[in-house]
């Protein structure tokens, strides 16, 4: 008999009542130290007292309206995204599945408006992932994510990661954009290099093209600045952001440069639930703490101290690990043993990591956790690679 909730996740046997910073609780008492921030959603950490704030005083005044009406908290997040990104113009979500939805659309009808109705294709990368509605799933074209679910949307070019000559050999008169994570998360902690993020966008300005980056795991202060592109110095036309946004409420969002949006006029795209006061209001309590620059500093310090502890724990367990990898607090660490027993040894000794692509597991630990979290971070993860060591 099928479940009452469909059984489409693998579960580890845990179950959470309570968290606190960089801490999780069981109902019979375990806390496990938590590098996985649900997937790089908790930003602030669990139970943030500045978030549980926010959330609790709009929840007494207003939950939702639709956006058949002005959302001033809505206006308020907007304008703390434009002020410290490239963008333009915002529009909200719930998901990075939406946003990744309303990414092509707009690249799409941007050439449509621009009486080049042709040019729809989107080139995107191997080991990508953009969500798993109909386009994202297309878009990362792995046998993994689209088998069974044919016919997929047309217009997506994949493309071997790192492949720039690839890239613009691929370009022709249907190319609408080019799509890529600045690092990816699911596929395995890879970053891109900061040199081919500019010639990235180089290929776009050459052939009057638009950048699409999806920071939905990489953004909002996880690498250390703001969003990870930063680093390299370019800019995007159109990004897809959620996960650290909401701080742990549901909420996404597209930013954009006014030319790139603007084909999305009245009645182009809407969502029912999207920028709601409460998600919103909590926005505006994240982007208060990640667009600080003294934050940033310090999520900068604790992800080289964390690294270079990391550093150490591979030379001393180099039968169970290879190297570490990624940016910021958004860190792999590639393993030699399955990266699955590596987060099964983890659970043992209550810590928590995300497997990913590569053999990697990911280390997305709460950009507020303190040193003294750091240094048992990776004590946990000696116990747990000694454990699988001596399996």
């Amino acid at each position: 008999m099928i479940p009452s909730v469909l059984p489409t996740y693998n579960r580890a046997p845990l179950e959470f009542v309570k968290g606190e910073g960089a801490w999780l609780t069981t109902a019979d008492g375990r806390r496990f130290l938590d590098l996985g921030s649900g997937i790089a959603v908790n930003a602030l950490g669990h139970a943030h007292p500045a978030l549980v704030e926010a959330l609790t005083s709009q929840a007494q005044n207003l939950w939702h309206v639709s956006n058949l009406y002005h959302i001033p908290q809505q206006q308020a997040l907007a304008d703390k995204l434009v002020e410290h990104t490239f963008a333009d113009t915002v529009f909200f979500t719930n998901s990075g599945t939406e946003a990744c939805e309303l990414a092509v659309k707009m690249a799409r009808k941007y050439f449509y408006d621009k009486g080049q109705p042709e040019r729809v294709e989107i080139i995107t990368f191997d080991g990508s992932f953009h969500g798993r509605s109909s386009a994202g799933i297309a878009a990362a074209g792995s046998e993994k994510m689209t088998k069974g679910f044919g016919p997929l949307l047309p217009g997506f070019v994949h493309l071997t990661f790192g492949d720039l000559d690839g890239v613009t050999n691929a370009v022709s008169e249907a190319t609408a954009a080019i799509m890529i994570e600045p690092v990816q998360g699911e596929g395995g902690i890879r970053p891109v290099p900061d040199a081919e993020l500019k010639a990235l966008r180089a290929i776009c300005d050459e052939h009057g093209l638009l950048l699409i980056l999806d920071e939905v795991q990489c953004g909002v202060g996880r690498t250390g600045k703001l969003f990870a592109h930063e680093w390299a110095g370019v800019s995007p036309d159109i990004m897809m952001v959620a996960k650290g946004i909401g701080g742990g409420f549901p909420l996404g969002a597209v930013l954009a440069t006014e030319d790139a949006a603007s084909g999305m006029t009245a009645g182009t795209h809407g969502s029912t639930y999207g920028g709601n006061p409460l998600g919103c209001a909590v926005g505006c309590a994240v982007m208060d703490y990640v667009a600080d620059e003294a934050f940033l500093a310090e999520v900068n310090r604790k992800a080289g101290l964390l690294r270079q502890k990391l550093e150490g724990l591979i030379a001393d367990h180099p039968e169970v690990f290879e190297e570490v990898r990624g940016a910021g607090l958004m860190l792999g660490l590639k393993c030699k043993a399955a990266n699955i027993d590596v987060v099964n040894a983890g659970y043992d000794n209550d810590l928590i990591t995300v497997p990913a692509a590569d053999n990697v597991i990911r280390l997305l630990p709460p950009l507020t956790l303190t040193d003294e979290d750091i240094a048992e971070a990776v004590s946990r993860l000696e116990k747990a690679a000694a454990q699988v060591a001596a399996a």
